[in-house]
């Protein structure tokens, strides 16, 4: 069933030059287009979303925290540094 929409002056502007420049073949094509667009962005958000949850599952279940000996990692990153130094 068709619809009728108002997409404002500047976006009837730009659909009807994308129209005119040959790209697309009417107005509804290209709006078309821009709703696959938002489709696809709305489901990669979705599984950005999906994943994130997962990960702090992930860090959740991974089990309690263990306290950070900060001096060893300064000394693992300062013999790391000087190993990528002699190379």
């Amino acid at each position: 069933m068709p619809s009728s929409y108002s997409i404002g002056d500047h976006y009837e502007a730009f659909a009807r030059d994308l129209v005119a420049s040959g790209r697309y073949a009417s107005i509804s094509e290209v709006l078309r287009d821009g709703l696959r667009l938002m489709e696809e962005r709305e489901a990669l958000r979705a599984w950005k979303l999906t994943e994130l949850k997962k990960a702090i599952q992930d860090g959740l279940d991974s089990g309690e925290p263990e306290p950070w000996d900060v001096e060893d990692i300064i000394a693992k990153a300062k013999a790391r540094k000087a190993i990528d130094n002699a190379a």
